[in-house]
């Protein structure tokens, strides 16, 4: 290989490099890594039973809270 072609390949790997780091030092800053439950969830919520009652507390929560915007709605203060 040529002289020109191996500068070249440096260049082009030094600049996606760079780019990669950057990518990942932008995500760590806006917080695209901070996960704080997957893991907890994943430990606690580890059978079928424990997921489906999971989903199930979520959708009673749902309810709790659209039920609670509506009695706001109905009642004013």
């Amino acid at each position: 290989m040529s002289a020109g072609i191996v500068a070249m390949m440096l260049g082009v790997s030094t600049l996606l490099g760079a780019l990669g780091l950057i990518a990942l030092l932008w995500g760590l800053k806006s917080g695209q890594f901070d996960d704080t439950s997957k893991f907890l969830d994943g430990a606690r919520f580890d059978g079928e039973e424990e997921l489906k009652d999971a989903v199930m507390m979520e959708e009673k929560k749902k309810k709790a809270l659209e039920k609670r915007r509506k009695d706001k709605r109905v009642m004013p203060n």
